[in-house]
């Protein structure tokens, strides 16, 4: 955004949200043709002009713009990190969570605590979570909070929290023969453990991520043989733009044949 427009607006008598509104009419004129009989919408800035300038702002600057207590919009950065359970992203959110004096969100938590739960897979013993209901209770608490930034920690985090509010996706990742010491330790077995094993090896949270969004916004870390302090150290780099995302860093499907590993670590 042009720094003289940000000097015009607060010097003007226009209030913030009026002076984007002008900024988006001036440079994005094409968002707001309307036809005749709509024409007296643009009198009504909560109708047109708000949502278009929004949705613009929203683009350049991959952000949630949301109102604030005072009626200004403020922007939100919405971070999520996700990867297959045990891959320690619970401790990584918890300390960029602190450090960033962020909102923490974890999903499996909020699920039980808020009772979004739509039933019980006892094969795998875990909770199944009604993802309408998440979706719906995760944009409210993202909208009423007073934090700048919202760190939500869950393996299913792409499936629930809302596209819209979302600025980066972190896929953490880790050497399946490290992985499976960490959930082995966790009380995996069976089914469970060699499921979520192959999700590992074959990119599975990855590859969902990369469905729903852009691969500048996903940005996957490799969290092997690293300490929790490296690996959001790392996230810390992307978020001030000392960084940039990557994706396809890894290959353990590769490693672990030539490693003569697979049949030992893919058996589903």
């Amino acid at each position: 955004m042009d720094v003289s427009f940000l000097l015009w607006s607060q010097d003007s008598r226009l209030t913030p949200l009026q002076a984007l509104q002008f900024y988006a009419w001036a440079e994005f004129p094409q968002a707001f043709k309307l036809g005749s009989k709509a024409t007296h919408q643009l009198a009504s800035p909560k109708y047109n002009a708000q949502r278009c300038a929004i949705r613009i702002l929203e683009t350049l600057f991959y952000c949630s713009f949301i109102y604030g207590l005072d009626g200004l919009l403020v922007s939100k950065r919405v971070i999520l990190v996700t990867g297959t359970p045990c891959v320690g992203k619970t401790t990584v959110s918890c300390l960029l969570a602190s450090k960033l004096n962020a909102l923490y969100l974890n999903l499996t938590e909020l699920a039980i605590s808020k009772e979004l739960i739509s039933g019980r897979d006892q094969k795998r013993k875990s909770i199944v979570v009604d993802e309408k209901r998440m979706r719906q209770k995760i944009g409210k608490i993202i909208k009423n909070s007073n934090k700048k930034d919202v760190v939500i920690d869950g393996h299913y985090a792409v499936s629930v929290v809302p596209k819209k509010l979302v600025t980066y996706i972190f896929v953490l990742r880790r050497d399946p023969v490290e992985l499976r010491k960490s959930m082995e330790n966790c009380g995996f077995s069976g089914r469970k453990l060699w499921e979520n094993l192959a999700s590992e090896i074959l990119d599975v949270c990855l590859v969902e991520a990369l469905n729903v969004y852009e691969e500048g916004n996903v940005c996957e870390l490799n969290a092997s043989d690293r300490s929790v302090e490296e690996v959001a150290g790392e996230i810390l780099d992307v978020l001030d733009g000392h960084k940039k995302c990557r994706v396809g860093i890894v290959d353990w499907l590769g490693k672990l044949e030539t490693e003569g590993l697979l049949n030992d670590y893919l058996k589903i």
